[in-house]
């Protein structure tokens, strides 16, 4: 029997999948499995018995995932299951800056009470007039599962698309127009670009990535949209470029003191992925993840271990070893089952990074003393005994 907790409310489309074995508890004290949203775990005393911990939603920045690593706890999220809610709202956001849509509405709600309201409208119009987005350049930072969307989408509306990603996956690949023009160099998104849209993850070397520099790279009159995390375009020169009219509108999610009510900034409120279907798909693919990783030892789309998949274990016994990716690890392993006379009939060590993900199915189930004496080794932060 498994235990789970959630640490938010969790779409019951996604907690329905989990089976008798599993059951729902409010001690997360006591839980193998954790599901979160949003709620800010770096401060949170992770319990001995945790086991894996499930984001339903792709960023992970509310997890201590390094702190998850050495402690053997993986972290899972959920890429490309929000995609489609948050491509739609960028193909929205596309259009309220393009054309003066909100200002245009303002306009309305402040005049409701005119009588003559139609006929001054026809007047007042041309204030909030602005530009279609048909034959304009899209330049796009990042072609993971939503820059792809977003690049599709755009094509189709008739736009130029530039995309710029080094390390774009073969999935994402397959799944690009081949209309799109894939840039090497972001410099060429900065020069060619009338809007820019950026989809990558928010690390130290994205930190800041739109700048007063990229800024001045930029066309004149550019739009910027930021649906990732705002952290990734120094807001302070981002405004410096709206009033200098260098920057004809900046769009993002996060809303902040900074941009909030700013002439030139459009602010939404972290609608990106706040769909009913994104929520439901996050929660399928999260307690799907977690059930595999708790029944089978199987890994897929961790963030903190390697993707391993070994399938149903067949054998007597399968035993997972999370440890540190440093040499001689798979020796010091199997030689503690060696010398227990225990044969190892398939096995998988992946890594990444610092750390490393060693599975073992053996014919024979592990004894309490080999998993103490693979416990003891140097580098090794836990044993789990799947099988």
């Amino acid at each position: 029997m498994f235990k789970y907790h959630c640490l938010n409310p969790i779409s019951a489309v996604g907690t329905e999948k989990f089976t008798a074995q599993y059951q729902k508890t409010d001690n997360a004290a006591e839980a193998d499995g954790i599901l979160v949203r949003s709620a800010a775990m770096h401060d949170m005393e992770l319990p001995e018995n945790l086991l894996a911990i499930a984001r339903a939603g792709a960023g992970v920045n509310n997890i201590p995932v390094e702190k998850c690593a050495e402690k053997g706890i993986v972290v899972f999220n959920t890429p490309g299951a929000n995609a489609n809610g948050v491509k739609e709202l960028v193909i929205a956001a596309m259009l309220l800056a393009s054309r003066d849509i909100v200002g245009g509405i303002e306009w309305v709600s402040a005049n409701k009470d005119d009588e003559n309201i139609a006929k001054d409208a026809e007047k007042a119009k041309k204030d909030f007039a602005g530009t279609e987005i048909q034959d304009k350049k899209l330049g796009i930072i990042g072609l993971g599962a939503i820059g792809v969307k977003v690049a599709n989408v755009a094509k189709h509306l008739g736009m130029e698309v530039y995309g710029y990603d080094p390390y774009v996956s073969v999935d994402a690949a397959w799944n690009l127009s081949r209309d799109v023009k894939h840039v090497l160099n972001v410099d060429e998104i900065y020069e060619n670009c009338d809007i820019i849209t950026i989809h990558v993850p928010l690390m130290d070397a994205t930190k800041g990535m739109i700048n007063k520099e990229a800024i001045d790279k930029m066309k004149d009159g550019v739009i910027l949209l930021n649906f990732a995390r705002d952290l990734l375009a120094d807001e302070k020169a981002v405004i410096d470029g709206i009033k200098s009219e260098k920057v004809r509108k900046y769009v993002s999610d996060f809303p902040n003191p900074t941009t909030a009510g700013t002439e030139g900034c459009i602010v939404i409120p972290h609608l990106g992925a706040s769909t009913e279907e994104s929520e439901d798909n996050c929660a399928k693919m999260a307690v799907k993840q977690m059930m595999d990783y708790l029944e089978n030892g199987n890994i897929i789309n961790s963030v903190n271990y390697p993707k391993c998949d070994m399938g149903v274990c067949t054998q007597a016994g399968r035993v997972a070893i999370f440890h540190k990716n440093i040499a001689n690890m798979i020796t010091k392993f199997t030689a503690c089952f060696g010398d227990n006379g225990i044969n190892i009939s398939d096995m998988t060590n992946k890594s990444k990074g610092e750390v490393a993900y060693t599975m073992l199915d053996i014919e024979t189930p592990a004894s309490e003393d080999i998993i103490k004496k693979l416990a003891s080794i140097e580098g090794v932060f836990r044993v789990r005994v799947i099988k």
